[in-house]
């Protein structure tokens, strides 16, 4: 009797201790399972440049909001979407981010402007928000009540955006293209999905809508003119390498040039965290897209203009940028070959010319050029006429610069100076 009961509580504490035994490895692919899907969201929020809307660069704590984002018609400042349950994103279903993420509604119902960038999102699948919102759930929640709206009246009635999405969002996830590679599928959704490269690099029309059929053209962006980024071999990255282009997003600079301004931002934020081979999509995808129109004919060589800018330019710019406009590979960016100087718009170049600039410094390339600034040694004429020669030589062609251009632009960045947006939270 003593045996039979020995053995019963042997066979029952076997059958007590058998979830014991299984749970460890359920739990652990469980563990496993999860991580995944929160490191492929850490993944994908780099891939997003969520950091760059959602951090406060005038020290704001991570994707905490509050930073202002300039648009064409008023300032917006970034929502928080740390998991803070009163002013964050804490007690969001995931229903409820993926319409904000995809579709561009709140929580609440109303509609986001797109200076939030669902209209590329909405190319995402739902298992990447799903990984995106896992990601966000383990970051530090931070209580920072923000006021996203300080747009003017009527554009602060957010009713207005039903018009707007009807006009110029298009729903749906990425669809590959059969005829494609795999390699350039991966790399158009990355460009026109979560890198909403587009929100920079294709013009707008006067509603704030992208000219799809000037796509990746460049257009204008918060005091700076963003480059064709297009296969043209004129005015984009036609005459560059996938390998040239893959490091320039992964270090800030390549042998041609350097990027400044909010490209830099990108850069150290988001590309040189991505993947090589996602690098390499994205250059062979971009490689592979054509501008529309041809570009302008070069100012004949007996120009005025051409004449005084090629003295300025011997004395001023050659010793680092060379007679040939070549520069230093990796050191002193190619003006042959740079897409800002050749763009139709010369906001970028002039204002580099005027304040100087540096290249983003990032891990792969910790210590990055820097262009002086020369608003103190050249005037208006003499600005204009050096940035004409630069952009009319060398093979380039692109219109004149006007003195009144230069004039414009030193007026500008003074009043960015005096007025520089700061972070706007509710109190």
């Amino acid at each position: 009797m003593r045996n039979r009961t020995t053995i019963a509580a042997i066979c029952a504490a076997a059958v007590f201790q058998l979830p014991l035994l299984v749970t460890p490895s359920a739990a652990t692919d469980a563990d496993q399972q999860n991580y995944s899907q929160i490191e492929r969201g850490r993944y994908l929020v780099q891939l997003s440049d969520c950091s760059a809307c959602h951090t406060d660069s005038a020290g704001g704590k991570r994707f905490a909001g509050g930073r202002p984002i300039e648009t064409p018609f008023g300032v917006i400042v970034s929502a928080n979407i740390t998991p803070d349950d009163e002013t964050g994103i804490g007690k969001w279903s995931e229903d409820q981010f993926d319409n904000a993420v995809r579709r561009g509604i709140r929580a609440d119902g109303k509609h986001l402007y797109p200076a939030m960038p669902y209209t590329a999102y909405t190319k995402m699948s739902r298992a990447d928000v799903d990984a995106i919102r896992a990601y966000l759930t383990t970051i530090p929640p931070v209580h920072n009540a923000v006021q996203s709206n300080q747009l003017p009246f009527p554009l602060n009635i957010r009713l207005g955006m039903v018009a707007w999405n009807a006009l110029f969002f298009d729903k749906g996830e990425f669809k590959p293209d059969s005829n494609k590679s795999a390699e350039w599928n991966r790399g158009a959704f990355l460009v026109n999905g979560p890198g909403h490269c587009g929100a920079c690099h294709t013009p707008k029309n006067m509603l704030g809508g992208d000219k799809t059929s000037e796509a990746l053209q460049g257009s204008l962006v918060q005091g700076w003119f963003a480059p064709n980024i297009t296969g043209d071999k004129a005015l984009g990255l036609g005459d560059w390498s996938t390998d040239d282009i893959a490091r320039l997003l992964r270090t800030g600079h390549s042998k041609q040039t350097g990027v400044t301004g909010p490209m830099a931002e990108e850069v150290a934020d988001a590309s040189s965290h991505f993947t090589d081979s996602d690098l390499m999509a994205i250059a062979t995808y971009l490689k592979s897209t054509s501008a529309g129109a041809a570009g302008p004919a070069p100012l004949p060589a007996n120009d005025p203009r051409l004449q005084t800018g090629k003295a300025i330019y011997r004395d001023t710019c050659s010793a680092c940028h060379g007679l040939d406009g070549r520069g230093v590979p990796n050191l002193f960016p190619a003006l042959a070959q740079a897409a800002t100087v050749r763009a139709a718009d010369p906001t970028t170049a002039i204002r580099v010319l005027l304040r100087g600039a540096r290249s983003v410094a990032t891990k792969a390339e910790p210590t990055a050029p820097a262009m002086p600034a020369f608003n103190w040694q050249l005037d208006d004429a003499q600005a204009a006429a050096v940035l004409t020669y630069v952009r009319n030589s060398w093979g380039a062609a692109a219109p004149a610069v006007s003195p009144d251009q230069v004039g414009k632009a030193r007026a500008d960045l003074a009043k960015r100076d005096q007025a520089a947006p700061v972070s706007i939270t509710a109190r």
